[in-house]
């Protein structure tokens, strides 16, 4: 509990301080060679902010850090797709399957993930505060450390049920039930 207080603290920290910063670009200086790794990993990544992934096939997928900020991806197939540290904010996920995926500390607040496959899925340290899980499935889901709004973790325990097949803990233990 301590953890998940003190991640979310950090959370609007860090959203306080990215709002507040002036809006000055910071160039990366690889004249010595250095950066250039980061660089180019940064451009494998594909940007889907404000796009629609509706019915996308993204199965297995390695989406880790991948931004989907305010994307439409209604019946999209996220099953077993890595997506580790990935951007769901303010995200339209109804009916998506994001059976096995590993979404462990990813920002998925003020989302949309009614009737959703959760079921098997690492949810590790996400925040998800805002976010609706209205008839989601998540049996053998891990919610550690998730941050959730009370309403919301409460109607999530209720359907609590199964062991995460990766992590080895219960649905009804990692959402504190």
């Amino acid at each position: 509990m301590r953890h998940s207080v003190l991640r979310a603290a950090l959370a609007v920290v860090l959203m306080v301080c990215l709002w507040v910063a002036p809006s000055t670009a910071i160039a990366l200086d690889t004249s010595a060679g250095f950066g250039l790794q980061d660089r180019a990993l940064f451009q494998e990544t594909v940007d889907y902010t404000l796009t629609n992934q509706s019915n996308g096939d993204f199965r297995g997928q390695n989406l880790a850090n991948t931004s989907f900020a305010g994307a439409t991806g209604r019946g999209a197939d996220f099953r077993d797709a890595n997506l580790h540290g990935a951007i769901l904010t303010q995200g339209a996920f109804a009916e998506a399957d994001f059976r096995g995926a590993d979404l462990s500390d990813a920002l998925m607040d003020r989302a949309d993930f009614v009737a959703t496959d959760l079921r098997d899925a690492v949810l590790i340290g996400v925040i998800a505060s805002g976010s609706s899980f209205s008839k989601a499935l998540i049996e053998g889901a891990d919610f550690t450390d998730a941050l959730l709004d009370r309403d919301d973790q409460r109607l999530l325990c209720r359907d609590a049920d199964g062991i995460n097949p990766t992590t080895g803990i219960s649905t009804f233990d990692s959402l504190g039930c």
